[in-house]
């Protein structure tokens, strides 16, 4: 066969075999090669010139040393060589979408094992060329599906964007129209970074390290910063509990679970930055609060050119009204939502379960409970009044119920029931729950119990495992209440006093 610049790697690896190994030995960076997928994918379509590029090495020297490799193995004379160029590379571009993917996956793992990004980034250029946002958030899911723990896609969360952001930035941001969901997170999204600028602005006047008399003259605008900024939590509360549910729902659950601890990381910084402002520890203040606004500005960056272009592509306008139904549960951040989506779309008609409501129309009698009777209004108004917040899984590890009081501790909304649970708490306490529910499924716990200090309240977290009467599992309840009051009571009160 001649050899050249055109020649594909895949073809002379094939006719000579025994080059695989030289390969590896002339740079570790042809080690991939001996990865039956890269070569299968990449190994088809990567010429020689692009394989003497991504091993930094001179073309012609890569040639010619491959044939005097080839003439000492084989003993003839290898066909001859030519530094011919192979066009504009068009025809050596992935375009089946399966084998991008796996190209993709191979690029990526590549990094974690600690290859050269710009090499990658070559790579990537020179062999997938253009890459969609869809195709990105798939290849993160189908590595965790692989087994990559979301703990590791988190660590090089930003390094993989990195490598994709030429291609990303070819892109328009989505642009859905007014009232979308995602209308309604990008217009939270510019409000956060006219706070971020004003708070950088700020920390500049104070300087770094702070100069003590700047940071006490600048003290009652940077907590008032530092608290709207903090508001991002009810952004990223709503990511979690309306958005990621639907996505989740299409099997589409590695980049939620990784965004979802990197929330709790922004949370936790913003937290440390608000108790060292509160001990008047300016150093302790400003570098949690550098650290969540950069990590803020990085979550915008993946939300607007990875997950919602991502959710735009998968999920249908009814799946989206869904989302949206549920957001005043959890409320909005800065902004308020602008008005005209859905309404400005026709609705398809879907079947839909009857609404609570509706239920209770067709109920003219009481039920029969083990100690009395009750209506189902009645169940409902006792649920909804108890000074606790209940939540029901059932045995399929699946969110039943939960009760709407007026003031809940954690929030909730609808678009959790049928949701499974684990899917339900941060990443960091999944295995948590894990352990609850394996005890109690396994009759060695029936209960179990936390409490802890959240904005200034004490909090007394029961979970509860639920038997039937011949003691066989059919779910958990988790019970949470409010205790800070109750804690200070002291003495006794005998005789009822209102005022």
């Amino acid at each position: 066969m001649e050899i050249n610049a055109a020649t594909k790697i895949d073809d002379l690896l094939k006719e000579y075999p025994f080059l695989e190994d030289f390969l590896v030995r002339l740079s570790p960076k042809f080690k991939g090669l001996k990865n039956p997928i890269m070569r299968k994918t990449i190994g088809k379509v990567a010429t020689l010139s692009k394989i003497a590029g991504i091993g930094g090495l001179d073309l012609d020297d890569f040639l010619a040393t491959l044939t005097a490799e080839i003439n000492r193995q084989v003993g003839t004379a290898a066909p001859a060589v030519g530094s011919t160029p192979d066009g504009d590379g068009a025809d050596s571009i992935i375009s089946d979408s399966e084998e991008k993917q796996a190209a993709l996956k191979e690029i990526i793992k590549a990094l974690h094992a600690g290859e050269d990004m710009a090499v990658l980034k070559q790579r990537l250029s020179q062999l997938i060329g253009g890459v969609e946002a869809t195709e990105i958030a798939k290849m993160e899911q189908a590595l965790m599906d692989e087994g990559l723990p979301a703990e590791e896609i988190k660590r090089l969360c930003d390094v993989h964007v990195e490598i994709f952001k030429e291609a990303l930035q070819e892109q328009d941001r989505p642009e859905p129209p007014m009232g979308h969901p995602i209308h309604t997170f990008m217009k939270e999204n510019r409000a956060s970074e006219k706070i971020m600028s004003d708070t950088s602005m700020l920390l500049g006047r104070i300087g770094y390290p702070p100069k003590a008399r700047a940071f006490t003259e600048n003290s009652q605008a940077l907590g008032a910063l530092i608290d709207r900024l903090s508001e991002i939590d009810i952004h990223y509360t709503r990511k979690e509990n309306q958005l990621f549910p639907m996505l989740e729902a299409h099997h589409f659950t590695g980049p939620s679970q990784v965004m979802w601890s990197i929330h709790d990381d922004i949370r936790a910084g913003l937290k440390q930055a608000r108790e060292a402002f509160a001990g008047s520890d300016a150093e302790g203040t400003i570098t949690p609060l550098k650290e969540a606004i950069q990590a803020i500005r990085d979550m915008i960056y993946k939300e607007e050119h990875i997950l919602y272009p991502a959710s735009l592509d998968m999920l249908t306008d009814q799946e989206w009204i869904k989302v949206k139904e549920g957001e005043a549960d959890i409320g909005f951040a800065w902004v308020v939502p602008d008005t005209g989506w859905p309404e400005d779309i026709i609705k398809e008609p879907v079947d839909e379960p009857p609404e609570p409501a509706e239920v209770l129309e067709e109920v003219t009698g009481a039920l029969g409970l083990d100690t009395g009777r009750m209506t189902l209004e009645q169940i409902n108004l006792m649920l909804t009044h108890l000074p606790v917040d209940l939540t029901f899984v059932d045995e399929n590890d699946r969110v039943a119920y939960y009760s709407e009081g007026p003031e809940r501790i954690f929030p909730r909304s609808p678009a959790i029931i049928g949701r499974e649970v684990r899917n339900c708490h941060p990443p960091k306490s999944v295995h948590l729950v894990n352990q609850i529910l394996d005890a109690f499924k396994s009759g060695s716990r029936d209960t179990a119990e936390f409490w802890i200090e959240l904005g200034g309240k004490f909090i007394y977290i029961r979970y509860f495992a639920v038997r039937d009467a011949d003691g066989y599992y059919r779910g958990c309840l988790e019970v949470s209440q409010e205790l800070t009051q109750i804690r200070k009571l002291e003495g006794q009160q005998r005789l009822l006093d209102w005022e």
